[in-house]
């Protein structure tokens, strides 16, 4: 049976905006469900905050987001995870990363890389490190 994985990405009061850039570098449906439509505010500052976000693409991509609600212990981390786009052309990396680029810390230029025809990593302007390449037959040695 197969199952499917997701990233979920943890924020502090700026998971809408942050499914709002991904959708807009992605495409797709975003569906957001704030602390307030679910009645389960304890703050009222963070009544507008997201409970539950998901962006949801036809390309197969789908990030999901949340707002840790201040009365919770959260710290972004430092290099805890990356979110890795593979796709099959060089075209469609290109794209993405334009795109995410904006407003990004650029840690490894887009180019070509040993492994792949195209490779890159950035920091978003959330902080997410987003790791981009075109997929590529591996050779084992």
């Amino acid at each position: 049976m197969p199952i499917k994985t997701t990233t979920h990405l943890n924020f502090r009061g700026e998971a809408r905006a942050a499914l709002d850039f991904y959708q807009s570098v992605f495409g797709g449906e975003q569906m957001v469900v704030s602390y307030n439509d679910a009645g389960n505010v304890h703050d009222l500052s963070e009544a507008n905050h997201v409970m539950w976000g998901q962006v949801a693409a036809d390309s197969g991509f789908r990030v999901m987001a949340y707002d840790v609600p201040a009365r919770l212990p959260w710290n972004s981390g430092e290099n805890a995870f990356f979110v890795s786009i593979r796709g099959n052309s060089a075209e469609e990396i290109a794209s993405y990363w334009e795109k995410l680029s904006q407003s990004a810390t650029i840690i490894q230029p887009l180019g070509p890389a040993g492994w792949s025809a195209l490779y890159g990593m950035l920091k978003d302007r959330f902080g997410i490190i987003w790791v981009l390449d075109v997929e590529s037959e591996y050779a084992a040695s």
